[in-house]
């Protein structure tokens, strides 16, 4: 998959952002696959243990986590590779949004962009409400102080219900010290300001990848940046869910990886007249499965 271009010195940039509650590590296994020729950095948001809790200087929003983010790509000589899963998907739409032409690719795993689904209509405010009572019965435990019960709500949301009980004892407890994030997460994904026609700067060539089983709110997100988005192109992953970047990783690694190297080798050998159209081209729907899984 990634073979050796010509004049290539230095290892192409990828910036990967991982879901709330989560760490840097979710990325180990697309950092595997990517392989020598790419540089993977994975930032982490606030409420991480190296990165600390939130400041409570103002009131919290995207942009206080995409600041990392895109300081990194400021630093970056080239144009860099941008992933997100989940909430790192909707951080990452925020810093593609803020610096458009340094964003060479854009690969998002269910994105949890919530603002959008109060443009969408009947089938968005449907979305909408269902997320809202997730949000709402994670900031009841958050409030009352029973960090553990709102900590299994949500993750018996996101994972299916009883995923809870089967995680480990320590990755429980650190779910439960990263809990008082959670509120602050939604209301930033709710209430990000960006509107729907702003989503047509985003030209680059994009990935939308959704488990067959996503739940409702991201999976009409997903559908719905397909349509929003120039040059993106939508890929399901059979059995996976919304934690597919982890229960799936192999999959949805050399997915992502698939579209990273298109998208690389086409910048390399300047084959397109647009940057995102060979990419955009090379492959569709289930094509890119067969390959990622090849």
């Amino acid at each position: 998959m990634h073979q050796q271009l010509s004049g290539k010195t230095e290892p192409a940039p990828v910036i990967a952002l991982h879901c709330s509650g989560a760490g840097a590590g979710q990325w180990r296994q697309l950092g595997t696959t990517l392989g020598p020729r790419y540089q993977l950095s994975a930032p982490e948001h606030y409420g991480c243990e190296r990165t600390g809790h939130w400041t409570g200087m103002h009131a919290f929003t995207l942009a206080d986590d995409a600041a990392r983010t895109i300081e990194l790509i400021d630093r970056s000589e080239r144009k860099v590779h941008l992933v997100g899963h989940s909430y790192g998907g909707g951080v990452a739409l925020h810093a593609a949004l803020a610096r458009p032409g340094r964003i060479a690719s854009l690969t998002l795993y269910e994105p949890s962009a919530f603002h959008l689904l109060k443009a969408m209509g009947e089938p968005g405010a449907a979305a909408f409400a269902e997320i809202s009572a997730v949000a709402r019965a994670t900031e009841r435990g958050v409030a009352s102080g029973d960090y553990r019960s709102g900590a299994i709500g949500f993750v018996d949301y996101w994972s299916g219900i009883g995923a809870w009980a089967t995680l480990r004892p320590s990755v429980q407890v650190a779910l439960i010290r990263w809990m008082p994030k959670a509120p602050l997460d939604f209301h930033a994904l709710m209430q990000e300001p960006t509107c729907l026609a702003a989503y047509a700067e985003l030209r680059m060539p994009t990935l939308v990848l959704r488990g067959e089983h996503a739940p409702r709110p991201t999976r009409v997100i997903a559908e719905t940046l397909r349509q929003l988005l120039p040059a993106a192109h939508l890929a399901v992953i059979d059995g996976a869910g919304h934690m597919g970047p982890l229960t799936h990783a192999d999959v949805v690694s050399s997915s992502m990886a698939v579209h990273i190297d298109a998208v690389e080798s086409a910048l390399s050998s300047r084959a397109a007249r647009n940057e995102w159209e060979v990419p955009h081209a090379m492959y569709g729907g289930r094509r890119l499965m067969a390959e990622a899984v090849s």
